[in-house]
């Protein structure tokens, strides 16, 4: 049996005929970037997410970097972030002169450590910017509660964690922004590139806006410098068929994650296997299914790709060893819960159309390579 670590086809081929069909709407629209579509799918994000409006723009990325334009950045300002996170949370920052001030993990969630971030506040300090990793929102009445005292705004970066809730609340709706992204293998995937903010402050709304389109509300008319970053009709058009089954696909990759964890705890392990830890006041929707491996990871990954099973580690450097962020002057052993868990994490394959017989097979391997560990 191989079993990949994300299989698009499966989710793709029961809606094939809707997706053409809304491809073609948009092809016989002559409207291809912005209009009638993105504004639809802008609603639809905002309502889904308990907020009031949505901005689409051309990436998770351009959505992290148009909400801290929004906020007025500038060189020397900082912004407390995590080192355990995909580049684009960090780049945002840099890209506009700023710095990002990292604070350690938690490391049974992988969240941003709210109990450390007041300490890492100074008078430089403009925002926080919390990431709800890997499908699971950070503690953000914590992190709200820091950002209120010292009057900064929150942002999310809810890239992996459409849907998820933290106490009821949908990810990116507790911020003054929420940023998504709807890179194909995200929960909410496009058929390309694809992006959304939401917020619930309508001037907030406005100028992210004129900010996607160059800083103009008016073509020709720019004022401010804005950037280039509009979502396109046909990514919304396939967004929105995607939209109304999305809330069936979490839930099956909750369902999933569930069996994992009850197969990894009733199998004959011979070295530690730490399932992902899920908060009892949130919901969790996996957009990864991620296991600790303190010892002997990178073996078991090789011996997972001898029996057909797909594995990946997020992220295995840490932002603040980037060789592009050593200006920032942090070293080995900074932030040690994030380096351990790029040393021990892996991602198992977790997917919505995954079957139990898929799943029972990666623990049977996982199974066979402890017992040839243990020989």
């Amino acid at each position: 049996m191989k079993v990949p670590l994300l299989d698009l086809r499966g989710q793709h081929q029961p809606l094939r005929s809707q997706l053409l069909e809304a491809v073609a709407r948009v092809i016989d629209s002559q409207q291809f970037v912005l209009g009638r579509e993105v504004e639809a799918l802008e609603s639809e994000i905002a309502e889904y997410s308990g907020t009031k409006f949505g901005i689409g723009c051309a990436s998770g990325s351009d959505a992290l970097l148009l909400a801290l334009m929004a906020l007025n950045l500038s060189p020397g300002d900082e912004v407390v972030t995590t080192p355990f996170s995909f580049f684009a949370t960090a780049s945002a920052i840099t890209r506009l002169g700023a710095v990002p001030r990292f604070v350690d993990i938690d490391p049974q969630t992988y969240n941003i450590d709210s109990s450390l971030i007041e300490a890492a506040i100074t008078f430089r300090t403009r925002a926080i910017l919390p990431v709800h990793m890997y499908g699971q929102c950070a503690e953000m009445d914590a992190i709200l509660a820091v950002g209120a005292r010292h009057g900064l705004p929150v942002v999310e970066d809810a890239a992996q964690a459409i849907g998820a809730e933290d106490s009821g609340r949908r990810a990116g709706s507790t911020g003054r922004v929420g940023c998504f992204s709807f890179y194909p293998t995200k929960n909410l995937g496009g058929g390309g590139d694809g992006g959304m903010l939401v917020t619930n402050d309508e001037a907030l709304a406005e100028r992210l806006r004129r900010l996607r389109v160059h800083g103009g509300a008016t073509e020709y008319h720019h004022d401010e410098v804005g950037i280039n970053s509009r979502l396109d009709a046909m990514q919304a058009a396939i967004l929105r068929v995607k939209l109304k089954y999305l809330d069936g696909w979490s839930e099956a990759r909750r369902q999933k994650a569930a069996f994992y964890t009850e197969l990894l705890r009733e199998a004959d392990l011979a070295i530690e296997i730490v399932p992902p830890f899920v908060a009892p006041a949130g919901r969790h929707i996996f957009h990864q299914y991620v296991v600790r491996i303190p010892k002997h990871r990178d073996a078991m990954m090789k011996h997972l790709a001898h029996h057909g099973v797909g594995s990946k580690v997020y992220y295995p450097v840490p932002l603040h060893l980037q060789a592009c962020f050593a200006f920032l002057g942090y070293g080995t052993g900074a932030f040690p819960e994030a380096e351990r868990a790029a040393l021990e994490t892996v991602a198992l394959p977790c997917f919505p159309e995954m079957t139990e017989d898929q799943q029972r097979y990666v623990v049977e391997v996982l199974t066979k390579f402890q017992a040839e560990a243990r020989a």
